[in-house]
This record gives structure tokens, C-alpha cells and sequence, in this order.
């Protein structure tokens, strides 16, 4: 990026915040506004991660969490044993809803900004997920162990969050958070959600939309292979055959 698009950019977000700053002041009815410096992230050839500036600005004291949330889909989970020998599934469980993507950020440590009835009800954290097992399918002993195998293979992938994320003040009223998007973030539309709290209570919260989405080649070959999977597959096995010959051909001449 250049020193002018650094600029620009700088004097875009500087002149979005005195516009919040304004609007949270003339509005005395809202005490929230938030907004995303994108709302579309372009997966293309090469892509290797983004980050998204959220700001936003508050009216009066409070604690401020940030959700974002990828897409909820269905996941199903294996279990490993040695059977004779030789390491194979043995179990299976399937979750029928999980967010594919799931990062936090918070102006203070959770635990000091929203006792655990109301982290449970928003799912503010990974701890706080409703990744729920049918009591038919799982005791509840079972099910948490379940349950933490998903956590811990969602976080090693990158698309659940380790660590909270800061949310930086500036001033009393201006804040500002950074969300990374990994490479291997999922497409799909995404929630972010800027929750204010004041004295343990959710005071005011806004959803905002989140779009992430291939482009370009990488869109028109995923397509392809989605709608026409045969036919895709078929050109695969070409491309395959068609390699080995022509590297049979230049060791032979070789």
C-alpha cells in the first residue's frame, strides 16, 4: 500500500469518527454506533488473511464486547481407537449447529464486564457457545467432552480465537478494534455484533453484516466443481494423466 492510500485511508477513518462522535451526541436516544471499514472481504488467488477495523463511538461510561460469527453449519466429529493395531474411527458425533468462524474482543477482561447468566445468553466467548448434543445422543459428560474436542480443533485451524481481542478507547467515547480474518476463513455471511454493557447488563448492542466471498478464477473454478462435481472430477483425473505422460516423456528424453 502506498504513503497516499495510508493517508486516505487514516483521514477516512479520522473524519468516520468525528461523524460518530456527532451522531452520538445529537442523538441522546443512542448510545451506540459502530461501523466496519469493509463489509466485503474478496477471497482471490493468494489471499493470505485480512484484518477489519471496526469503530465506533459510545454515549456515557460502559464496557464494550465484540462478537464476530461466522456462519452456523452443521458438524460432525470423529473419534479415534486402535483396533487391532491400527488407529480408526470408532466414534462419531454430529453437532447440528456451530458457528464456522468465532472471535472476541473486549474493552476489560470478560469476566469483569458480564457475569456468566449473561455471557451464557449472548454467547459472549468460546466457553459460552451453545454447542448443544441431544441427551439421546450423549450423556452430559459425554457431550462436554465432545464438545472440547470441537473447541480444540476449530482453535488449532485458526477460526476460533485463543485469545480475546483488545478493544482500544480513544478518548472517552471513540473506540476501535482490529478483526483478523485467517486464510482459510470460510465464505459465507458473517454477524458482528458491538454489545455495550453498563454495570453487568447488556445496555445497547448493534448487528452489523459481514460478507466474505471468492472472486475472480478461484470463484469460477469452486463454482464449477460445486454444480458440475462429476464433470470437474473427470477433468481432474485428464489434468492428472495428461502430467504424468509429459513428465514420463521428459525423463525419457533425458
Amino acid at each position: 500500500m502506498s504513503a497516499g492510500t495510508r493517508c486516505a485511508s487514516r483521514l477516512a477513518c479520522a473524519a468516520a469518527f468525528l461523524v460518530l462522535s456527532g451522531a452520538a451526541n445529537a442523538a441522546q436516544a443512542q448510545s451506540l454506533v459502530a461501523d466496519l471499514s469493509k463489509r466485503l472481504v474478496a477471497i482471490t488467488t493468494g489471499f493470505v488473511g485480512t484484518d477489519v477495523l471496526l469503530f465506533g463511538a459510545v454515549e456515557g461510561e460502559g464496557d464494550i464486547v465484540i462478537v464476530v460469527r461466522g456462519p452456523d453449519r452443521p458438524v460432525t466429529m470423529y473419534r479415534k481407537s486402535r483396533v487391532l493395531g491400527i488407529w480408526a474411527n470408532t466414534a462419531q458425533m454430529t453437532f447440528e449447529r456451530a458457528p464456522s468462524f468465532y472471535a472476541i474482543a473486549t474493552s476489560k477482561p470478560i469476566r469483569e464486564i458480564a457475569p456468566d447468566v449473561v455471557r451464557a445468553r449472548h454467547e459472549m466467548g468460546v466457553d459460552a457457545l451453545r454447542l448443544d448434543l441431544p441427551a439421546a445422543k450423549a450423556s452430559r459428560n459425554v457431550a462436554r467432552d465432545w464438545r472440547q474436542g470441537l473447541i480444540r480443533n476449530f482453535q488449532k485451524s485458526g477460526l476460533y480465537g485463543h485469545e480475546v481481542g483488545s478493544v482500544t478507547f480513544l478518548g472517552n467515547q471513540l473506540f476501535r478494534v482490529e478483526l483478523h480474518l485467517p486464510a482459510n476463513v470460510p465464505t459465507g455471511a458473517y454477524q458482528v455484533i458491538t454489545y455495550l454493557l453498563k454495570d453487568g447488563h447488556v445496555a445497547s448492542a448493534q448487528t452489523m453484516p459481514l460478507f466474505v466471498s471468492k472472486i475472480g478464477a478461484e470463484a469460477a473454478i469452486f463454482d464449477f466443481a460445486t454444480r458440475y462435481s462429476a464433470y470437474y472430477g473427470l477433468i481432474a483425473i485428464v489434468i492428472a494423466l495428461m502430467a504424468g505422460w509429459l513428465a514420463h516423456l521428459a525423463f525419457r528424453k533425458g
